[in-house]
């Protein structure tokens, strides 16, 4: 009889982690575009979204029959608030980095991530327009907690009453909260579109001109006050310990070969961060990533990102 009652409660625990494990994995996605909105890196976003199931199943395991009601609003506030906590080792880690920080590039679905799953979360992750470089590049000037404030409530619609729950403050704090990171962000990166097919011509245009080293055609591809930040994380070759401002300095700079990138390179066209961009290869391990933003009429590059330290393309295939 003993051992009859021992396989009930495995079979009762097993049927537990079954059913957590499947509220988990419908709300997956959410919860990796949510994690990595605040955070931009893949890597310590699926740390956090290990450590968030560890709790979710050990929560469920732990009070048996006691149903959670509002499953997604409980797994978001495990997720953000994992993702708080991780903000203070990554900024430790920032500390210390050498050169210019850029987020870790999302590679579309199709063609990038580890596994269907990953896959999955990364497609979902690259359908919001709060992971494009150049907003994850602005998200960066804000405090940890109007970052997740602005995410949540601008990006994936939280309500205040909502994010206060997630976040555990007032509803009137966050509101300023809210107020404060939109005018941040509004004041630095404007509102607006550019269409897909003007990026890739761009992405094209200034791939042809700098690989050949056409000063003239890259001036009259950047806009004046053009901006280009490339990360090697002083590991892979970059253009320097600073960002480099202004037309003339960046066309020179692409001109000269910035960061002396080997010959024979495959240059691959991939949605980056959810625009049109390249993946450069050597052989079959990625070498950099690159990704171009435009002025808002779409006749200029207004930002070039250029990610080549190795340990931020891992997850890139």
């Amino acid at each position: 009889m003993q051992d009859q009652t021992s396989g009930g409660d495995d079979s009762s625990a097993d049927d537990l982690s079954t059913t957590a494990m499947a509220t988990f994995v419908e709300y997956r996605e959410l919860l990796f575009s949510i994690v990595y909105s605040i955070l931009g890196t893949v890597s310590d976003t699926e740390d956090v979204l290990q450590e968030a199931w560890l709790a979710w199943d050990a929560r469920n395991q732990s009070v048996a029959g006691a149903e959670i009601a509002h499953p997604r609003a409980y797994l978001a506030r495990i997720a953000v608030n994992g993702a708080l906590a991780r903000q203070v080792a990554i900024r430790r880690r920032r500390e210390t980095y050498v050169g210019p920080w850029l987020p870790e590039p999302l590679v579309d679905a199709a063609t990038g991530g580890s596994g269907a799953e990953a896959d999955d979360a990364v497609g979902a992750a690259l359908r919001n327009e709060s992971v494009s470089m150049a907003m994850l590049v602005v998200l960066e000037s804000l405090t940890p907690l109007e970052r997740a404030v602005f995410v949540l409530h601008e990006v994936f619609g939280y309500a205040h009453h909502e994010t206060a729950e997630i976040l555990g403050r007032s509803h009137a704090s966050i509101r300023q909260l809210a107020h404060r990171a939109r005018e941040q962000v509004q004041a630095r990166r404007p509102r607006y579109a550019v269409e897909p097919r003007l990026r890739q011509q761009a992405t094209e245009r200034f791939l042809a001109a700098a690989a050949g080293g056409d000063v003239q055609a890259l001036l009259e591809l950047l806009a004046p006050d053009v901006i280009l930040v490339a990360d090697g994380g002083g590991k892979a070759p970059a253009a320097g310990q600073y960002p480099i401002l202004g037309q003339t300095k960046v066309a020179r700079a692409l001109a000269a070969g910035v960061g002396r990138f080997p010959r024979g390179l495959d240059i691959r066209h991939r949605e980056v961060n959810g625009v049109p961009s390249a993946v450069f290869f050597r052989g079959d391990m990625p070498f950099a990533a690159l990704s171009l933003d435009l002025t808002p009429d779409g006749e200029q590059i207004s930002e070039i990102y250029l990610v080549s330290n190795p340990d931020k393309l891992t997850h890139v295939r």
